[in-house]
């Protein structure tokens, strides 16, 4: 393990001196803690977004928050994902600004949210309810079909994957899968809710969307919200570890 308050190799996970009770006496050992940190999303050069994630996959993060606001339908609507490289900010490597194609018309006012965002709540911090209910149309198709004794592997499936979880046990986690249940894409994030959108970005930058025919878990339990971004992203099945 990295010497304790060191950057480690991980920008997820952070090593560091905690003071730990075990067994009637308090201990001092290095530990690794889960990273949170803002990140400012730009469009057209205007903050519309700060949000508490963990860092890393920023660029995925940034295009499945606009796709889940209703801003872009795809990557064809995106021209560019970039750092700010002015001011301190671009030292930090916090801030991101997203380009985007001509045709794509925004209501930067209605869009934009001027508060940092909870990390196990995104959906405060809307400068407006209205912007609650984005509106997506529902899917043509009930699929992907799958059975249930390969639904109930899944836990286990997106458990194995979570790296940087069985180093802090700190990090929600969402993964894709295909039709056959396997794990495509997974991400861990101090918040469920970018966790599913950096799938979400991560799609696009593959080309690899919609995601009709995929499957989506997600670590704790389904919200409104989660349900709103998979139906975004044209998910055909979603499933969670906790009780809706």
């Amino acid at each position: 393990m990295p010497p304790a308050n060191e950057q480690s190799a991980d920008p997820r996970a952070a090593a560091t001196r905690i003071l730990r009770w075990k067994q009637g006496a308090l201990e001092a050992v290095d530990d690794s803690l889960a990273r949170e940190e803002p990140l400012e999303i730009r469009v057209k050069g205007e903050s519309v977004a700060v949000t508490m994630r963990t860092p890393g996959h920023d660029e995925e993060l940034a295009l499945g928050f606009l796709l889940s606001e209703g801003v872009i339908a795809g990557p064809s609507d995106v021209l560019e994902v970039a750092p700010c490289q002015q001011g301190e900010a671009a030292l930090r490597g916090n801030v991101l600004n997203v380009f985007l194609a001509p045709k794509v018309v925004i209501d930067l006012a209605k869009l934009r949210r001027n508060v940092y965002a909870s990390s196990s709540c995104g959906l405060c911090g809307k400068a407006s309810i209205e912007s609650v209910h984005a509106h997506f149309e529902p899917l043509a198709k009930r699929e992907p079909v799958i059975a249930a004794e390969s639904i109930l592997k899944l836990p286990d499936k997106l458990r194995a994957g979570q790296e940087t979880f069985e180093k802090t046990g700190g990090l929600h986690a969402a993964g894709l899968f295909d039709a056959e249940v396997n794990l495509l894409t997974l991400r861990e994030d101090v918040g469920r809710h970018n966790a599913v959108d950096k799938v979400l970005g991560r799609s696009m930058l593959d080309g690899a969307f919609p995601l009709e025919n995929h499957l989506l878990m997600v670590s704790g339990r389904a919200s409104f919200e989660i349900m709103q971004k998979a139906l975004a992203g044209r998910v055909g099945v979603i499933c969670a570890v906790s009780a809706p």
